[in-house]
């Protein structure tokens, strides 16, 4: 109780998503390395549209309470239901770029807003 009371309102959220991932049987960010087919889960923090290459892109920051990863959709100006605060689990292959964990058109699920 005590460290409940003396933690931030961060850290108890990223507390709070740790549990979830390991509940949900998913691997944390923080232990995922390059080229490593994972299964994740977390928060969105951020969306935007960033153009790669010329092609649009819909970029999201994933956050699980142990480390942010890219979830990068290419060719895709909006999802619907892709937006921050909303949760999700991803699954594909991780690759590292500009010392960031990037996921690029995972296969998702989001999860259904009475579990946020």
């Amino acid at each position: 109780m005590l460290d409940r009371l003396s933690s931030s309102q961060e850290e108890l959220h990223s507390a709070e998503l740790q549990q979830d991932a390991e509940a949900a049987g998913c691997t944390k960010i923080g232990d995922c390395g390059d080229r490593q087919i994972v299964k994740v889960t977390g928060t969105l923090r951020t969306v935007t549209l960033r153009p790669r290459a010329g092609v649009p892109a819909l970029e999201a920051e994933l956050f699980d309470g142990t480390a942010a990863l890219d979830v990068v959709w290419l060719g895709r100006r909006s999802i619907l239901g892709i937006e921050p605060g909303r949760k999700l689990i991803a699954t594909g292959r991780i690759s590292m770029s500009h010392g960031r964990r990037v996921l690029f058109n995972p296969k998702y699920e989001l999860r259904p807003l009475g579990q946020e």
